[in-house]
This record gives C-alpha cells, structure tokens and sequence, in this order.
C-alpha cells in the first residue's frame, strides 16, 4: 500500500472521524438527563472506531493482530449504529437522521470488511512503514 503513509491516509478512518464529530454535534441536543448514559455510550463507540482504526495500524506486523483490531471497529460501528436506532426509539432523532447515520456506519462496516480482505496488502512486512 505505498499509496497509503498513515492510518490518517484511510478513507474509513476519515469518515469515522467526521461521523463522530457529527455524533458529538447531534448529542448536545440530548436530554441531559442521557449525559451519563446514552449521550455517553453513542459518544463512546463513536470514537472508538477511529482509534481501533489507528491501533490497527499499528499492528500491521502481525497480520491476525491487523484483522483483530479492524474486527474490533466493525464491532464499535455496530454498536453505534444501535445507539442510533435506540436514540430515535426514544425520540431523540428523527427516523431520517437515524437512517443517515446507520447508513453511513454500514458504509464503514464495508469498508472495514474491504480491508480485512485485503489484510496481506496492508500488511506486507517487506514494504512496512512505521508512521505514526
């Protein structure tokens, strides 16, 4: 992947940065009442999908560990996506902003997906680099 220097170079690292900050934006309208706990956990998996992203990234030695880490951003997509649907269950958002949103975390899903298949493209230890 010569193309690509930085986890920071990954289409799906920037759109998962953009949805969070959008989650960030979306949830100051939240009752405060959810700050300890809806706000909270869709703020949470939010963000964990970029960082599993970068960890990823640096654990492109060991291509199991590489696939490990993406699985683990698919997973915090997931979740996201039910804090999503749990927050138009309670009327929090609107059924358009929550299709939106699980629309664009099922896009990062098939991203991830895409690079846990290509995982030996990424990982090729010959042509590693080390950014950060």
């Amino acid at each position: 992947m010569d193309y690509v220097k930085s986890y920071r170079d990954l289409e799906v690292y920037k759109l998962s940065r953009k949805l969070s900050l959008e989650i960030f934006e979306l949830t100051n309208n939240f009752s405060k009442e959810e700050k300890y706990s809806l706000t909270d956990q869709i703020r949470r998996s939010s963000r964990s999908v970029g960082s599993q992203i970068a960890e990823s990234w640096a654990k492109r030695k060991y291509e199991k560990h590489f696939i490990s880490k993406l699985t683990d951003a698919d997973g915090e997509q997931l979740e996201t996506q039910h804090w999503i649907e749990t927050s138009f269950d309670c009327k929090y958002i609107s059924q358009e902003i929550s299709c939106y949103f699980c629309e664009k975390y099922a896009l990062v899903g098939k991203m991830l997906f895409s690079m846990i298949a290509k995982a030996d493209k990424f990982c090729n230890n010959s042509k590693l680099i080390t950014d950060n």
